[in-house]
């Protein structure tokens, strides 16, 4: 095992062990006495068979995610060979092995194994084997891989979402977090979670920047916020809570197991790099979840439905829906401010949770900026996710009365580039890519109706001493009023 050199998996399909195992099922099932044979040296043990030295790799199996010992099968063609030549006998191929198909693609180590000492230690990497592909698979949206991470019903999935200036891309203005935690409401015996008692969530806004820095093509809305109340932090404060409330959830890091924590955000990439700015330490074992990327692969295995672009064109498997489109085709009735990053955390995980188990989730009620219940849309069907006829772009003239009812869609572009940045997720994500179907991306007239919206204890724009100047305006009288 001391050379090293890479090999192509591909073509490295059979399972070492499952070689002898076959042979020994073959010899029991044909009744061959391959312990008289001159050749059963080889079959006296496992150990004994890998005497043979058996060039190997390790490789995770795509379908089921678990690690294995894999050599090619000319290997065993030349293990018939040796016996050939080396005892005047023919050994039979055998049908019964486990055949893998490798999940990766790069280049592996290849080792060569003839004795139980090197299988073994070789075996005991496997587990890191099988985080490493977890990662990958989780994080580029496999279904399988995310609904058994919930189905284990063992971790807890923290939503996150920043909001950031559009004219400096280090001053971040708010952030926010939803969090459920899968193994507590378990261990209580509560299942499924309900996201309106379940979800731990939060909200900060930079002191330094509130009413003061407002974004201009894709406007945030610090005060809309819906699902509780929001707090105010210095910017030199805001990384310290922020690895304060992951390192309350996080488990320790580890090689070989996948932390307990599982970070979601959709266009998660945007997200992670702000981290990653900001100093917060994330441990090496902690999955992440891309929802845009998560429902491109469920539409691409046809588990959402029929959906069609503004055209009116079947939706190319390509595309990225954005948070208030995924939302909208989840048939939620979007009732608080997106681009409030506690309000789009909180819809994160929302959808996320719709996405994985439709029929049993439901969707919480806002406490804040509008106190009003966010429902499903009349044509919401628990036995399953509804499709989403997308509308034709309307006229730029009509966008203040349609843009609500025509979810856009894009083409993915380079693949430098994130899914916020391509299409419209999250804070100060998307500038030149701006939707004529999204109205919560447009300033004026075509704003949300929570632009300019502040809380009384914050005196904005001058707006208190408006007020007083219209009221004392007023003629008021004692007695019955007389026109």
């Amino acid at each position: 095992m001391a050379d090293f050199q890479l090999v192509d998996p591909r073509g490295w399909e059979c399972d070492l062990q499952s070689v002898y195992a076959a042979y020994m099922g073959h010899f029991q099932l044909y009744n061959i006495p391959w312990h008289e044979r001159s050749w059963g040296i080889f079959f006296e043990s496992f150990e004994a068979f890998l005497t043979f030295q058996w060039p190997v790799i390790t490789v995770t199996d795509c379908y089921t995610g678990r690690a294995h010992i894999v050599i090619r099968k000319g290997s065993i063609g030349a293990f018939i060979k040796m016996v050939k030549t080396r005892f005047g006998e023919t050994l039979p191929t055998v049908d019964n092995i486990l055949y893998v198909s490798p999940f990766e693609t790069g280049q592996r180590h290849l080792r060569t194994i003839s004795d139980y000492s090197g299988y073994k230690k070789l075996h005991a990497t496997l587990p890191a084997a099988v985080l490493a592909a977890l990662k990958v698979r989780v994080r580029n949206g496999e279904p399988r891989a995310i609904q058994e991470i919930w189905e284990a019903r063992d971790k807890t999935f923290l939503a996150i979402d920043f909001e950031w200036s559009e004219r400096n891309n280090s001053t971040c203005l708010e952030w926010g977090y939803a969090a459920v935690r899968c193994g507590h409401l378990e261990a209580l015996g509560t299942w499924p979670p309900d996201p309106e008692s379940h979800y731990r969530r939060g909200h900060y806004i930079v002191a330094e920047y509130v009413d003061r820095v407002q974004n201009k093509y894709c406007p945030n809305f610090p005060w809309a916020y819906a699902y509780g109340d929001s707090q105010v932090v210095p910017r030199a404060k805001l990384s310290q809570v922020i690895q304060a409330t992951i390192s309350s959830m996080l488990s320790p890091d580890s090689e070989t197991v996948a932390n307990s924590l599982v970070l979601v955000a959709h266009g998660i990439s945007g997200d992670l790099k702000r981290l990653e700015e900001m100093k917060i330490k994330i441990p090496h074992n902690v999955l992440t979840i891309d929802t845009a990327l998560y429902e491109k692969k469920l539409f691409s295995i046809g588990q959402r439905g029929a959906m069609q672009d503004p055209s009116g064109r079947p939706r190319d498997p390509n595309t990225l829906l954005s948070l208030s489109n995924l939302l909208k085709s989840l048939g939620v009735d979007i009732q608080c401010a997106l681009h409030n990053s506690g309000n789009d955390a909180m819809m994160v995980l929302l959808a996320l949770q719709l996405l994985l188990d439709p029929a049993n989730t439901r969707v919480p009620l806002p406490k804040g900026a509008n106190g009003r219940m966010m429902n499903r849309s009349p044509s919401w069907s628990p036995g399953g996710v509804p499709s989403i006829a997308f509308m034709p772009t309307p006229p730029i003239g009509q966008l203040g009365m349609m843009a609500n009812y025509s979810p856009s869609m894009h083409t993915r572009g380079s693949p430098d580039q994130s899914p916020d940045q391509e299409f419209g997720v999250g804070s100060n994500k998307g500038l030149g890519f701006l939707s004529l179907n999204d109205n919560s991306r447009r300033s004026s007239s075509l704003s949300s109706p929570y632009e300019g919206r502040s809380r009384s204890r914050v005196n904005s724009g001058g707006s208190t001493h408006d007020l007083v100047n219209r009221m004392s305006g007023l003629a008021v009288k004692n007695g019955p009023y007389t026109p």
